[in-house]
């Protein structure tokens, strides 16, 4: 039966992978194989464990109890990104964003470059990688109207969206993964990933401005700031951001999980947004009618917007690789992989490589399950780095990808001729660094040095 189960998670894998191809939103294959997952393993009486990470061993336990062990720890996750999603929105309401057009002043291709560069690496350390290109390709359609020059900016976007947000704990699905599971703090992760990110960004951004689609300036400019303007949208912009920034201290300051200073966060901003907003608030609401002929409230607006395929992806996805680790099936994988490959830094960065392909939340996931490392070991940075960066690679490799290809319409093969070299030259260089720059260098091929087959082997459930 554990055949079934693993064939059942590669048809799913499958199916998410070729998403865009077969047509089909991922969340289906991800909640059809979770479900059938853990129905076969109930229905078959399988052995379900929980590991012990003092002891480096496997202890039988119930289905129901782990079952609702590993759905806590999604939860914490899924409630984590329906805060943020729903702060990213309430500022969108007021057109918040709108209020970073104003920065851009130059028509010069080179400086446009490097100014939505860097907004892209900053932003996607705090709002996320995903919402931060979908602003900036926003913007970059009402700045720059011609598209053959806005696909050369959108593909390095993504490469600066995606680098940004792998040292940030609030960045990237992934490194939010890590840091909620306890495998990474937010100081030791912004010490460790910072730099091997911006040189992440900083080579390929160099290396582009001297390419001939980045010379001169742009046709035109588009000057109409009429339409987006709101009179709350910088305020609502900064004390959103503020508000997002503040988890990470929150959780610092109290100990409590992410979640918990992310639903204060969201109080916090949703009262400023009714007040700015002067609507009546009516959140709970069944009278349709009345409703209907009333100002709908920004928390309202804001929740009816978020991405629900998203976060049910995110469920079916973690709780299909939990029924992988309750059976200790990557427990054993882990096992094998350290006879097969004995170097930590080749695995990792091999993760890295296949992020590009492979979806990067199911890769973290199946790696937190693997490595038994304690938290802050520099491996947990260079996963986050190598999982975050990696995707650039390929423009179906990361969500900012994804999504920059849908708005723009970006062709699978002009990407991979276009920015991909550009991308892998980032994510091989800096890589490069992080291993000469951080403790993780004991661990690599100069050094001679095999790690303890304790390194690998599964951890505490986290999802």
């Amino acid at each position: 039966m554990e055949t079934v189960i693993i064939f059942l998670f590669v048809f799913g894998y499958l199916g998410i992978t070729l998403e865009h191809s077969l047509k089909v939103d991922k969340l289906i294959p991800a909640l059809s194989m979770m479900a059938l997952m853990w129905a076969i393993i109930s229905l078959a009486h399988l052995p379900v464990f929980e590991v012990n990470t003092e002891l480096k061993q496997l202890d039988p336990t119930h289905i129901d109890e782990i079952l609702l062990h590993h759905l806590g720890k999604t939860a914490e996750i899924i409630i984590f990104l329906l805060g943020a999603m729903t702060i990213v929105e309430i500022i969108d309401y007021f057109n918040g964003f709108y209020t970073i057009k104003n920065f851009i002043k130059t028509k010069s291709k080179k400086g446009l470059l490097w100014i939505f560069s860097v907004l892209a690496f900053m932003l996607s350390a705090i709002i996320d990688n995903l919402t931060a290109t979908i602003v900036l390709v926003t913007i970059l359609q009402k700045v720059v109207l011609n598209r053959d020059t806005r696909l050369w900016f959108s593909g390095l976007i993504i490469v600066a969206a995606n680098a940004g947000g792998a040292w940030s704990p609030i960045g990237d699905v992934t490194t939010t993964m890590l840091w909620i599971g306890n495998k990474v703090t937010t100081l030791k992760l912004i010490s460790y990933v910072l730099i091997p990110s911006i040189v992440c960004l900083v080579l390929p951004v160099i290396i582009a401005s001297f390419l001939p689609a980045f010379r001169g300036e742009i046709d035109t400019l588009n000057e109409d700031d009429s339409a987006g303007y709101h009179k709350h949208g910088a305020s609502m912009l900064y004390l959103g951001l503020s508000a997002i920034v503040f988890v990470p201290v929150f959780k610092t300051l109290t100990h409590l999980p992410p979640y918990v200073g992310m639903m204060l966060s969201l109080a916090i901003v949703a009262t400023f947004a009714e007040i700015f907003s002067k609507a009546k608030i009516n959140i709970t609401s069944i009278d349709a009618e009345s409703d209907a002929h009333q100002t709908s409230s920004p928390v309202q607006s804001s929740l009816s917007k978020i991405e629900l395929p998203s976060i049910l992806f995110f469920l079916g996805i973690l709780l299909a690789v939990a029924a992988l680790e309750s059976l200790g099936l990557l427990f054993h994988f882990a096992e094998d992989l350290n006879a097969t490959i004995p170097n930590t830094d080749i695995v990792v960065s091999l993760l890295g490589i296949a992020s590009a392909v492979i979806d990067n939340v199911p890769l973290v996931a199946a790696s937190m399950g693997m490595f038994s490392m304690p938290p802050d070991d520099p491996i947990w940075h260079l996963i986050a780095y190598s999982a975050g960066t990696g995707g650039s690679i390929l423009i179906v490799g990361s969500a900012a990808g994804v999504v920059a290809m849908g708005m723009e319409k970006i062709d699978f093969f002009w990407y991979f001729k276009k920015i991909s070299w550009l991308a892998l030259i980032g994510f091989i260089s800096a890589l490069d660094t992080s291993l000469r720059g951080l403790p993780l260098y004991r661990y690599s091929i100069s050094s001679r040095q095999r790690p303890s087959p304790d390194s690998f082997s599964s951890t505490s459930p986290v999802l």
